[in-house]
């Protein structure tokens, strides 16, 4: 089974903030102890909000991979106390290998990201997630935030095969009607 965080207080704070914001969490969560959690559309910091809330209403222990300059004071320890995990995009220092070996190291571990990598518009979502997925041999799970809809939706979990860039363009369809916070960012 997914990791599970066990913080009662954050549990209702979470379903509070949803409850208030108008948002719901839909789908169904992997019976799997090791996950990506792939989030889109990433285009506003409401994104994270909006994130958080969900996974402390849903009582899970995730990990995610942020920009390391939102590590700050005093950020930095409350980021890393829910499962951030700062990374330095200036420069290629082998990210997905060292993904790879935590879940192989893991007997439980759920992975958020943003596949975007960004919230600002792109052309080309990054595949590194995809990389992990396959070489760990994990499911990836398509997680969509519809501002239109307020709704998380966690959609079916899928097995990454060889063909990483077919895998991705297959991903990237399941967003095409999702609505983003600022939809000209995506």
């Amino acid at each position: 089974m997914l990791p599970k965080a066990n913080r009662t207080v954050a549990n209702k704070v979470g379903a509070g903030l949803l409850k208030v914001l108008g948002w719901k969490v839909t789908g169904a969560l992997p019976h799997k102890s090791k996950v990506i959690f792939a989030v889109a559309p990433h285009t506003s910091n409401w994104d994270f909000v909006i994130g958080v809330a969900a996974m402390y209403q849903l009582d899970l222990k995730i990990s995610f991979l942020g920009k390391s300059a939102i590590f700050f004071w005093p950020l930095k320890p409350w980021l890393e106390s829910i499962g951030g995990i700062p990374v330095d995009r200036s420069s290629a220092h082998g990210v997905v290998g060292q993904m790879v070996d935590k879940f192989d190291h893991s007997e439980a571990l759920a992975l958020a990201l943003a596949p975007e990598g960004t919230r600002s518009k792109i052309k080309q979502w990054k595949t590194g997630f995809l990389h992990i997925a396959h070489q760990a041999n994990v499911p990836v799970v398509p997680v969509s935030l519809d501002f239109k809809l307020k709704e998380v939706r966690f959609h079916p979990e899928r097995t990454i095969g060889d063909d990483i860039d077919g895998e991705l363009a297959s991903i990237k369809q399941i967003f095409t009607a999702v609505c983003a916070k600022n939809p000209q960012a995506f």
